[in-house]
């Protein structure tokens, strides 16, 4: 009776201890899964973090290559006297943008045909855009193939446009002046490319050809998100067409507008092509464009310097009215 009496006791005590062995293994091993739990977590959203920018690493890599090394070379280059071809170039400071900047220089000349173009072609080709889309928006018959038509000269390349404009416009045998000869109106006929007074418009008019189905394809996108409420209320109120245009589509389209204005600002900054081929910025410098400038003297004068210069003043430039252009739409909208 007396063993039994200590035995009992030493069982418990050793159940116990086992017992104690026990919890202590269970915790460590929830603490062991929490840890690789915690640890788990702790990569996935590490991973997760990082996934983003691997899906834009490649993007970045080829602007940064390919764009913002440019940038950077050519603000480089500007500082320097360098013929664009050999591996000297001398520092030389802010003489090319002196130059450049002078009064009476061929810059000012350059800018201001600039600015004359992008102002008449914006305005032109925005009004006509929207006159246009607003007409074949009515669904008449063979709307489809006028738009086929007016969008047709986006799609071919400026080069070609310029080709057939310059034959067209040409003084003797032109398309223009022989029309205005048969319709006795001889004394309208022009040499549109080589009068110094409106060698600049007639490429102005080029360019509209050029672009205004574009204008005409984003205001009618731009139209198919109006609702048709909208129009049919004013038709109930008695508005006519003048006023539906000017109360109801305009205002619902001063997005597309303002999308239009800040890309006919950049598209008229790189207008190159056209200029070149039909005048080469001349009779005299009545076409000179900031491009044809920067085209000649970095690589018919072999001034690559100046001409790095003439580049970065189109983008401090682009820049600049980009900025002005979007200011003024955050308070329109406000």
């Amino acid at each position: 009776m007396t063993a039994i009496q200590e035995a009992v006791p030493a069982a418990a005590g050793a159940a116990q201890s086992r017992g104690g062995e026990v919890s202590n293994a269970a915790a460590a091993a929830g603490k062991r899964v929490r840890a690789r739990k915690h640890s788990g977590a702790s990569q996935n959203s590490w991973q997760s973090k990082l996934r983003p920018y691997l899906f834009i690493a490649p993007l970045v890599i080829l602007s940064g290559v390919f764009i913002y090394y440019c940038i950077g070379f050519t603000v480089a280059t500007s500082f320097t006297d360098w013929d664009g071809i050999s591996s000297e170039m001398d520092f030389i400071g802010l003489k090319n943008y002196t130059k450049l900047l002078a009064p009476g220089s061929v810059f000012w000349t350059a800018l201001m045909n600039n600015i004359i173009f992008m102002v008449v072609t914006v305005v032109i080709q925005a009004g006509l855009g929207l006159l246009l889309a607003v007409i074949l928006k009515e669904r008449l018959r063979g709307s489809s193939f006028f738009k086929a038509i007016f969008f047709m000269p986006i799609a071919m390349a400026p080069v070609i446009i310029a080709a057939i404009f310059r034959i067209i416009m040409d003084p003797n045998v032109g398309a223009i002046n022989e029309a205005l000869r048969f319709l006795h109106l001889d004394f309208l006929a022009q040499s549109w490319l080589g009068d110094p007074h409106i060698a600049l418009y007639s490429i102005c008019a080029i360019n509209i050809f050029e672009w205004m189905g574009f204008s005409m394809i984003i205001y009618y996108a731009g139209l198919m998100s109006i609702s048709d409420d909208i129009y049919e209320a004013a038709k109930i109120d008695g508005c006519g067409f003048w006023n539906t245009l000017f109360r109801i589509t305009i205002p619902n389209l001063s997005g597309t507008t303002n999308t239009l204005i800040l890309l006919g600002i950049v598209g008229s900054l790189k207008t190159f092509d056209i200029v070149i081929q039909t005048t080469g910025g001349g009779p005299g410098r009545s076409t000179e464009f900031l491009n044809t400038y920067l085209y000649k003297a970095g690589v018919q004068q072999f001034n690559g310097g100046l001409s790095a210069a003439i580049g970065v003043m189109v983008l401090i430039i682009a820049v600049v009215l980009s900025l002005i252009q979007l200011a003024f739409n955050k308070r329109a909208n406000n």
